[in-house]
């Protein structure tokens, strides 16, 4: 059976978002932990990470859900200009415009129950949600690895061409760089992350 099938997608927000925080820090950990974010992470960072960004301006998480309530995935977003310096700064300083701009954190979803269009519906609802709140376009975020990296899966493919075939293009020569540790009890690393943005 087509697990796409069994799940449905809806966005978060009051109670609803309040009770599913655990479960979403659980899921960016699980999955975040993959190449190529190799991230080491904390519930307790997660949680408030999570909080804060659902205080945000005009900020918008959206779920795929299971019959039973279980969550697979999220995708989250709000405006550019409530990001943390190491993600505003940069845009800033290149030319683009903060207050018009729509950010697009993570997109995230267990393998099983990837390559069945929940990623392009992850992907239609932050932009609908962004263009209804009069944005002109929306960008994310994605680290940067070495095609030789030591740690890269043999099966490993890059998400470039969804990407591009979502309208989205690499802004070149832009970059953020941000820290987290790739093993338990192990140094923060900077990471270098190339930005992708689609005008509305």
């Amino acid at each position: 059976m087509d697990p796409a099938g069994l799940v449905k997608i809806r966005p978060l927000s009051g109670a609803d978002l309040e009770a599913a925080l655990p479960a979403l820090a659980r899921l960016r950990i699980e999955v975040f932990r993959a190449y190529p974010y190799l991230y080491e992470g904390s519930l307790a960072y997660e949680e408030t990470y999570l909080r804060k960004l659902a205080r945000a301006r005009d900020a918008f998480i959206v779920v795929a859900e299971t019959d039973d309530g279980e969550i697979v995935g999220c995708a989250t977003g709000s405006g550019m200009d409530g990001q943390h310096g190491e993600f505003s700064l940069p845009l800033m300083t290149a030319g683009h415009d903060l207050p018009s701009t729509f950010y697009f954190g993570e997109s995230v979803l267990l393998p099983d129950y990837r390559g069945h269009g929940i990623g392009h519906a992850f992907f239609d609802a932050r932009e609908a949600h962004a263009i209804a709140h009069g944005y002109k376009r929306a960008c994310f975020c994605a680290v940067e690895r070495p095609a030789d990296h030591p740690r890269r899966p043999a099966a490993y493919s890059p998400l470039d061409r969804f990407w591009q075939a979502r309208g989205y293009a690499k802004l070149p020569g832009v970059l953020a760089h941000f820290t987290w540790p790739e093993d338990k009890a192990g140094p923060e690393i900077t990471h270098p992350m190339a930005y992708w943005m689609r005008e509305f």
